[in-house]
């Protein structure tokens, strides 16, 4: 396991130039880039596996990853996301590419493909709805596309500004993306097209980001679907490497990487974050104080109480709303990936109803037919894997529900939280079973262990209160808020990961790098493209 058991830990409180708080990809990337600008970073993990939603777990000889199962445009020579993931894992980390058809959208027993390439995926839509009025609709979809794949340079810019000057340039920088991001994205597709399969085919991925086309902004759907639109890829090794890779730049600058290590609050004097006071009530000090915790730990669990009334932090947090909560479900069978047949692509499966929103109006209970469950094979994605796991295949489901359902056993125990906690999670997996077998047929009968896991097993390990996947949720309103980037409004403690850009692998990675740019107080984007030609 990397890192360091914060117990055994010997290290001096004054060693270190920053502490990051948690080890998601937001954290990594931050921890990864000042080491490189020879920064010594301590980070603390409260969790036993480093890596955040990033990390992968073991049980029977089984592997699953918990959030990453794939990225967009890391696998293409030369992109920002490809150059950046190379710079803070030293060159070690490589991407395998998923199938051709990166996705598979299943409504019913109609299969829609969501194939690489843009006038690949162009023609694959226009082939399965062939009338001419939805070519034309498609085709305008593509053009919306096409206006807001850069529009989001300025507004993502302006969080790395010092404060000072983002106040004065920050009206003109967000403008151009506020334009699309303002806008409801089923509002913007119906002004293209009245074909309602076809509006349930191109929002067929929300649950990348996790809020309905009803409620999602249009910009966090363009900014998906743009994301894929050269396919997706899987880190070779699986979702840890990750981890694996980037540590050893942390411990090479002198850093230290710790787990089991609770962060119970920042220490704050004079308005200043000089350090961290641990839950065992250790203290430990440096000058910059990192948070990949997220906005609401951050802001409603960090900082004394005091802090958060001298700055209405509790206030700003009232004007956001958390992201979708989730139930996953961990399959082992003891087979190969290749005698499976099993393919290296993801599933969205629907039943057959291609409105969202009403799908899901019907899913009022834990026995309702599941409005979508995402699919994901990673024995299948990893080209190491059949070296590494012989004999074996993973399989993930995941589906999206309220965390409001799991209220009831909230301040109950981990593995302790009774007979009808037990039914229910049975209960569900039996449902999502025979969503799988509905896509994946071969694999009944040959299951050789499962478990599955609720919001509350998600709360537990991350400390998000609602047991979100995505951090802030994706409406207009989330990008209106100016205090979602790295600054804070404590000297010296800035924010990282995903809530400082937008959801997603990339989004918490690119989170980073606004992190580091804004200490370091340089263009970090411009160091690591020259560097990494």
């Amino acid at each position: 396991m990397p890192g360091l058991l914060y117990h055994t830990f010997k290290g001096h409180n004054d060693q270190y130039d920053a502490i990051v708080i948690g080890s998601g990809i937001g954290g990594l990337s931050v921890a990864s880039l000042l080491s490189r600008q020879g920064k010594k970073v301590l980070m603390l993990e409260r969790h036993y596996e480093i890596g955040g939603y990033t990390h992968a777990f073991k049980r029977k000889g089984y592997q699953w990853d918990v959030g990453l199962h794939y990225v967009g445009q890391v696998h293409i020579e030369g992109s920002t996301l490809n150059k950046v993931f190379r710079y803070i894992s030293d060159e070690k980390l490589k991407w395998a590419p998923l199938d051709n058809a990166y996705d598979r959208a299943v409504f019913g027993d109609k299969r829609f493909d969501f194939v690489t390439g843009k006038e690949n995926l162009r023609a694959e839509l226009k082939k399965n709805f062939p009338d001419a009025k939805d070519h034309a609709s498609i085709d305008a979809y593509f053009k919306l596309l096409e206006e807001v794949e850069n529009v989001g340079i300025g507004y993502f810019v302006e969080k790395a500004l010092p404060p000072f000057l983002a106040r004065i340039f920050g009206p003109m920088l967000r403008l151009k993306l506020l334009k699309y991001s303002d806008q409801i994205t089923l509002d913007v597709l119906k002004t293209i097209t009245d074909n309602e399969k076809l509006i349930g085919v191109l929002t067929a991925q929300y649950g990348d980001f996790g809020l309905l086309p009803a409620e999602s902004s249009f910009y966090m759907h363009a900014l998906v679907a743009n994301h894929y639109m050269e396919g997706g890829a899987y880190p070779v090794g699986g979702a840890a490497n990750i981890a694996n890779t980037v540590i050893p730049v942390i411990e090479k600058a002198g850093g230290s990487v710790l787990f089991y290590a609770d962060v119970k609050q920042v220490i704050v004097e004079g308005n200043k974050a000089i350090g961290v006071e641990m839950a065992d009530g250790k203290k430990i000090y440096a000058k910059y104080i990192i948070s990949d915790a997220g906005v609401a730990n951050t802001f409603g669990r960090l900082l004394p109480q005091a802090v958060r009334e001298r700055h209405q932090l509790d206030e700003k947090l009232k004007q956001l709303e958390p992201s979708a909560a989730h139930m996953g479900l961990y399959i082992g069978i003891k087979d190969s990936p290749k005698n499976l047949k099993l393919p290296a692509c993801n599933y969205w499966v629907f039943p057959d109803e291609y409105n969202h929103e009403r799908g899901r109006a019907n899913y009022k209970t834990f026995t309702d037919t599941i409005p979508v469950a995402y699919i994901s094979f990673p024995s299948a994605k990893d080209p190491e894997w059949e070296v590494k796991h012989p004999g074996i295949s993973a399989v993930e489901i995941i589906i999206l529900l309220p965390f409001d359902w799991f209220a009831k056993w909230e301040d109950t125990a981990w593995k302790k939280r009774g007979e009808e906690y037990e039914k229910m999670k049975k209960d569900v997996a039996d449902q999502l079973f025979e969503i799988l077998y509905r896509v994946e047929p071969q694999l009944k009968g040959k299951v050789d262990y499962y478990e599955i896991s609720t919001p509350l097993s998600t709360k537990k390990f991350t400390n998000h209160p609602h047991g979100e996947i995505y951090g802030v949720s994706h409406t207009p309103k989330r990008f209106r808020q100016e205090f979602l980037k790295p600054y804070t409004p404590v000297k010296n403690l800035f924010m990282t990961g995903q809530d400082v850009m937008v959801a997603s692998i990339a989004g918490g990675l690119m989170g980073g790098v606004l992190c580091a740019s804004a200490i370091l107080k340089k263009d970090v984007l411009s160091t690591i493209k020259r560097v990494i030609t």
